[in-house]
């Protein structure tokens, strides 16, 4: 068994990496080291940062943690979403995730080891108004 806490994390800065615009720090809440296949991260996007568009070889699912965010499919558009929202993504489905421009965002990602997650083109305008 493995207990994580995130009030434990030690974050390190993920802006830069190709999947990511803006600014963004991550922290590892379950590794190999705990898991044969289960990956969760905590991620915080500051306002304004989001992923591109991607695709996974596997369902990921986001667990909102802390401040308000944006999540969005090529299939059915955005949503914005705040801690206590869970959101699932299919296999193969088209997506994006992060902070709305004005409000940071957390969320724990659930992937799993043995996937693939391939970054697109970056999101150019968000269509939900005010956020």
């Amino acid at each position: 068994m493995h207990v994580a806490n995130t009030g434990d994390a030690t974050y390190a800065p993920r802006t830069g990496q190709p999947i990511f615009t803006g600014e963004v720090h991550g922290a590892g809440l379950v590794d190999d080291t705990m898991s044969k296949e289960t990956r969760l991260m905590l991620v915080k996007f500051m306002p304004g940062a989001r992923t591109k568009w991607h695709t996974h070889t596997f369902e990921q699912a986001l667990i909102i943690v802390e401040g308000k965010g944006m999540v969005a499919s090529e299939a059915d558009g955005e949503r914005v979403v705040e801690p206590g929202d869970v959101v699932v993504f299919g296999n193969g489905e088209k997506h994006w995730h992060g902070a709305t421009n004005h409000t940071h965002m957390a969320h724990i990602a659930v992937n799993m080891a043995s996937g693939r997650s391939d970054v697109l083109e970056p999101v150019e305008k968000i269509q939900t108004p005010g956020v």
